[in-house]
């Protein structure tokens, strides 16, 4: 199979050859993996006991992903990745706000995953024969999880989505046998070794698990869904059907997996850390599916995430190729895992990092969200690629190639959502005045949302029927 020649610029018609179903394959095989079951382990290690943590999980995710699935449209749209089409709300130049964000997040998904995976694989392999569980066998798990990630987001799309419809079957098999594996020790009573609610009370510890554990999984894919629907042709697939895969994929694609971890996190007892319970608990006979559950869906899941990484890390620095870029950002997300795994508390990492990347990301998709509304789905795909080709001017050139009002009602959202968050090492000031209770995710969508319709409210919509004539001019090399 070829490898992948396209980086952030427009995929011709011709090319764009997925539908409904590979949408659907892609979101659910790349998930089924121990970086998106790891989630799942939050709510027991807060202090809740089954109900209130399935309960926590369905309804973050059902709300999350009713608000992160119509940014699939976009991309159908403009065929282009989505930070790259976040040009028609920020500017051709302002998109580089949705580039870092996209980069940071799948960032720390990608060394999570490679994280959890190698953790996980170096127990089992000690079981099974004995390997050491030293810093030795660590960097060669951690090295050879990574190598095969870079391998397969460096070949591309058609080979990360031949390898996604594998492992929706494959891993969804192993995971069944896994609830057989494990089901002889499930209970639904809370831990006691979490040390009760982590909040103190029952309300607010439900609140941020649902956020942490549930809304995180979909917000995950607020810059990631582009990269898969700018291959479907609005020609040949409605926006409906478009949308329904988007849904039924990420429900599917987190759910099933968040909530084997959950039944997991019981059954293994596993309070105070997931991997080491999972595969010190599981019967032999489960430790070889466990094994090629934790290397195989570690790489489909951290291929995805960096490839994604690859084309954000393309569009801010448009001289470098994709492959080269993808290159660049392993080496950074292997070195995160490395920092991960000596220097940080999987909890307080965790909840960390999805609850400030969540109060960021918000308030740029709802502006682009509310920008699709207002130009209703119409976009200029070739004024988007002005920055990419060097060049000056189009419909969403703004002010310099930046608009600032979008700039800054993103900002604003970011930072109010960054003074309400409640991290484990850190409490906003702004927590005091919703009595406690961790409400960033809300608060930086709303005013991020607000800040831009005020700013925006008497300003035209940038839309193609109204382009300015004049052709963008290249603009003199740097």
């Amino acid at each position: 199979m070829p490898m992948e020649q396209h980086g952030v610029d427009t995929i011709p018609d011709e090319e764009r050859t997925s539908g409904p179903r590979d949408l659907v394959s892609i979101l659910l095989g790349s998930n089924l993996c121990l970086g998106v079951i790891v989630f799942g382990w939050l709510p027991p290690s807060f202090g809740l006991g089954w109900w209130a943590s399935v309960s926590s999980i369905v309804v973050g995710t059902l709300v999350g992903t009713a608000f992160t699935a119509p940014l699939a449209l976009i991309s159908l749209r403009t065929a282009t990745n989505l930070s790259t089409s976040s040009g028609a709300q920020f500017g051709v130049r302002g998109r580089l706000v949705g580039s870092v964000v996209g980069l940071l997040l799948a960032l720390g998904y990608t060394a999570l995953t490679v994280w959890i995976g190698g953790d996980v694989t170096v127990t089992v392999l000690g079981r099974l024969i004995g390997l050491p569980a030293n810093d030795l066998s660590y960097v060669l798990i951690y090295g050879l999880l990574a190598a095969a990630t870079v391998a397969g987001a460096v070949y591309g799309y058609k080979v990360l989505l031949a390898m996604s419809r594998i492992l929706a079957v494959g891993m969804t098999a192993l995971l069944i046998l896994g609830v057989i594996a494990y089901a002889p020790d499930f209970s639904t009573g809370a831990l006691p070794e979490a040390g009760g609610y982590l909040l103190g009370g029952f309300w607010p510890t439900w609140l941020l698990a649902a956020v942490a554990a549930g809304l995180s999984g979909p917000v995950a894919f607020i810059t990631l869904l582009g990269d898969y629907t700018r291959y479907i042709s609005p020609a040949r697939h409605s926006s409906r059907k478009v949308l329904r895969a988007t849904w039924l994929g990420l429900i599917l694609g987190l759910l099933v997996p968040q909530l084997f971890g959950t039944f997991t996190s019981y059954a293994a007892k596993a309070a105070l850390d997931y991997a080491g319970p999972l595969a010190a608990t599981a019967p032999a006979w489960y430790l070889l599916p466990l094994l090629i559950a934790a290397s195989a869906g570690s790489v489909g899941n951290a291929g995805l995430m960096l490839y994604s990484m690859g084309l954000d890390l393309d569009a801010i620095l448009p001289r470098l190729s994709r492959a080269k870029a993808t290159c660049v950002v392993a080496v950074v997300a292997t070195v995160s895992v490395f920092l991960g795994h000596y220097f940080s508390d999987t909890q307080s990492a965790m909840t960390s990092f999805v609850l400030l990347l969540t109060a960021i990301g918000t308030p740029w998709a709802v502006i682009t969200l509310i920008g699709f509304v207002r130009c209703r789905g119409e976009y200029d795909a070739d004024a988007l690629q002005v920055f990419n080709r060097r060049a000056k001017g189009g419909i969403y050139w703004f002010c310099g190639g930046w608009n600032i009002a979008a700039t800054v009602s993103w900002a604003l959202g970011a930072v109010v959502g960054c003074l309400a968050v409640a991290l484990p090492s850190y409490e906003g000031p702004l927590l005091a005045l919703t009595g406690g209770v961790d409400c960033s995710f809300l608060l930086s969508g709303a005013v991020g949302g607000l800040a831009y319709l005020l700013l925006t409210w008497s300003a035209p919509v940038s839309r193609p029927a109204v382009a300015d004539e004049a052709e963008p001019q290249r603009a003199p090399a740097i």
